[in-house]
């Protein structure tokens, strides 16, 4: 008996939606047979292939065009089925010296997508001639994407499908509706991959993942399909849109897709239904599981057996999957998205949870939420060499809702102590446990970039939020990220409850300020939306907002509000996303924030030297007691020189990229050298602030804090953390 998970169409093209690895490789440790697929990604590639975009044009109708831009598509059709092929495989950095084609100017036929690309010379310059080759092809897909959704398939997009169907469905009549009619060429393609997976594997259960709204029509109708042809075979849907939106699920139609639906963490759930399944056990032992019996919907939960603890849960399997064929797609307007969308990632998680859990905009009330557990150090760099060992990728990104500080900074210890070579990301907490020892510790791990939620950047907005941070808090640790090569992208919030006209716009201009200063360089704006499962809409009186409930008896997530105190922000959406380009751009700084809005805003009353002020006041860091003392492991050496008048030591410490020359005071300088090698990072002997301090005052008789010498090897590689 084996269990076949697939993630439908569609959700990233350069690497794997990671819930099905996730479970994969928890079924290892179960000694369950499983296999896993991205029908998303072969969905693609079938479709973008001379013979996939052939039958494309062939199902479009040249007599009814919606557009001049689907005309001159269909027009260069035939270059187009010429060179797709080549197209894929260069993105899949399989030939690169197409590269110098492409950028010609007469290989790739050129649509609308093209029409703003003047500047692209500033941007990749002469020697970035492969990322604007991989650029410029991106845009020729995102050309016949446009194609497809004028002409063939409007529900079609990259990165979601037929989202608009199952973003806050209340009811499930107008899904239904669509997914009574003929299969699309998407459905079709998906229909004929999902049939040679069962032809092949002979599964006994399938697990469809569901992680947004843009997979729910492809995966319901995947299920129509597999109970149509494979009655007997078993269907349970999860993933992360069930887990926010299907929690009181009534429409017993959603059911001629699916045999079961679990909610939250999937390893314990798929357990118990496996063994359901093989009649191990009772139906009411289920965990967290809707069924359909006797007409109607039933919820089982008497599983009297835990969740599966994160040190149980096993390292995410890739195997399957095809990774050497996701695609880079290159995004060169959004530093962050770009970095999402470029190269594949190995996915891993820190901590399940939240370890903050305050947030008022957030999920609070669910699982993967409110349910903290972190991993350890050791257990989270020895998952990584299994993944590098198992799939020769060394780039990792974290995918927590916010990974803590105390773990990030064990986990970089432990991975430079191991001395192995990774690229990595993660999402966090702007708060002051980011301080500069630590963020150089984390660059020196390999921590290439984070994203984090500024939201709204006012201080009484962050209080009401109870964020738990402050502007002038967010701009240090951004500035501690930056002046460290760390990569910052900030969420940013408008519209939130009780929100007025004046701190929308105090809240631009702290961002541009923010972006001024270079301690941003990429964003999103996010129009607050309310769900059912945070206290915003648990109590959404409390914040000024009168909601506008529906009768539920499909999805259940954001809800419709009225705000009774703040401004409409739907007239500040262009604005602030025209002018975060500009400033993500670094362009046009100096402008008048009116310049971005068509209607009148008031003058900002933010100080226009506020960020400044900030960053320039260099307090020092308040070291304790239990901060370990590391030396990062630079080589040096200490060398005493005497000389008739005088005698000195010079302190050379060789750094990759240079070598510095210090000069200890000569009463302490074997001292120093002592620390050094004591304290080393790759010794793994740690020592305490506490213990460096006893230790200086019981040779010299006199206090730490006097030796400044001390400062000038911070600088170079001497931490508190």
């Amino acid at each position: 008996m084996s269990i076949f998970l697939f993630t439908p169409p569609f959700t990233q093209l350069n690497t794997p939606y990671p819930a099905t690895a996730y479970l994969k490789g928890f079924l290892n440790t179960e000694g369950i047979p499983c296999y896993h697929a991205d029908i998303g990604i072969e969905v693609t590639l079938t479709l973008f292939s001379k013979n996939g975009l052939t039958t494309i044009f062939d199902q479009a109708n040249p007599n009814k065009f919606k557009s001049e831009n689907s005309k001159r598509i269909y027009s260069l059709r035939q270059k187009y089925i010429s060179i797709i092929d080549s197209i894929i495989n260069f993105l899949q950095n399989k030939n690169p010296s197409l590269s110098h084609s492409i950028c010609s100017g007469n290989f790739l036929p050129e649509a609308s997508r093209f029409d703003h690309i003047q500047h692209l010379d500033e941007i990749f310059g002469s020697m970035g001639i492969i990322d604007k080759a991989r650029h410029l092809s991106s845009l020729m897909l995102e050309d016949l994407s446009d194609f497809i959704v004028d002409e063939i398939d409007p529900f079609f997009g990259f990165s979601r499908y037929a989202e608009r169907l199952g973003r806050s469905a209340n009811s499930m009549d107008e899904l239904y509706l669509e997914l009574q009619k003929k299969p699309s060429l998407v459905d079709h393609f998906s229909f004929q991959i999902v049939d040679d997976y069962i032809k092949k594997n002979n599964p006994t259960l399938i697990g469809i993942s569901i992680p947004f709204p843009g997979n729910l029509y492809s995966a319901l109708r995947c299920g129509q399909f597999i109970k149509s042809n494979y009655p007997k075979l078993k269907i349970v849907l999860g993933g992360g849109f069930v887990n926010t939106e299907l929690r009181e699920i009534k429409d017993v139609r959603l059911f001629e897709m699916t045999d079961f639906i679990c909610l939250d963490d999937g390893e314990r759930p798929l357990i118990e239904l496996y063994k359901y399944i093989k009649a191990e056990i009772p139906i009411e032992l289920l965990k967290r599981t809707f069924t359909f019996n006797n007409g109607q919907i039933q919820y089982h939960n008497g599983s009297l057996l835990n969740d599966i603890p994160q040190e149980k849960v096993g390292t995410p399997d890739y195997s399957d999957l095809p990774l050497d064929q996701y695609l880079s797609i290159l995004d060169v307007l959004n530093p962050m998205h770009r970095l999402w969308s470029d190269g594949r990632w190995n996915k891993l998680t820190m901590a399940h949870g939240c370890y903050w859990g305050k947030c008022t905009f957030c999920d609070l009330s669910l699982d993967y939420i409110k349910r903290y557990e972190a991993n350890s150090a050791t257990l989270l760099v020895d998952r990584v060499e299994q993944l590098i060992q198992s799939n020769q990728n060394t780039g990792f990104h974290f995918v927590d809702e916010a990974a803590p500080p105390a773990l990030m900074k064990e986990f970089a210890l432990e991975i430079i102590r191991r001395k192995i070579n990774i690229t990595w990301w993660a999402n966090i907490r702007f708060e002051k446990s980011f301080t500069k020892d630590l963020c150089k510790l984390l660059a020196q791990s390999g921590c290439i970039a984070v994203s984090g939620g500024l939201e709204v950047a006012s201080d009484r907005l962050l209080a009401l939020i109870d964020k738990g941070v402050t502007i002038a808090q967010v701009s240090k640790v951004c500035q501690h990220l930056t002046e460290n090569n760390i990569m910052v992208h900030a969420y940013l919030m408008y519209g939130f409850p009780s929100q007025t006209e004046q701190e929308t716009i105090d809240s631009l201009e702290v961002v541009r300020q923010m972006f001024q200063a270079g301690i941003i360089q990429s964003g999103f704006w996010h129009q607050f939306a309310m769900t059912a499962h945070s206290p915003v809409g648990k109590n959404p009186q409390h914040f000024g907002l009168i909601p506008k409930y529906k009768a539920i008896s499909f999805a259940n997530n954001d809800i419709e509000f009225e705000d009774t105190i703040g401004c409409d922000p739907n007239k500040f959406s262009f604005g602030l996303e025209k002018s975060l380009f500009n400033f993500m751009q670094g362009n046009c700084f100096e402008l008048d924030l009116q310049e971005w809005f068509e209607h009148e805003i008031p003058e900002s009353t933010v100080d226009e030297n506020l960020i400044y002020s900030i960053l320039i006041d260099d307090k020092k860091t308040n070291i304790k007691s239990h901060h370990k003392v590391v030396w990062l492991g630079h080589p040096f050496e200490l060398n005493f020189i005497k000389k008739k008048s005088t005698s000195f030591y010079i302190l050379t410490i060789y750094l990759p990229n240079e070598t510095i020359q210090l000069y200890p005071p000569l009463k302490y300088a074997p001292w120093i050298e002592k620390i050094l090698n004591e304290c080393n990072i790759y010794l793994n002997k740690e020592k305490t602030y506490q213990q460096v301090r006893e230790d200086f005052f019981k040779e010299f008789n006199s206090s730490l804090d006097d030796l400044e010498f001390m400062n000038e090897i911070r600088n170079i590689g001497l931490l508190y953390l």
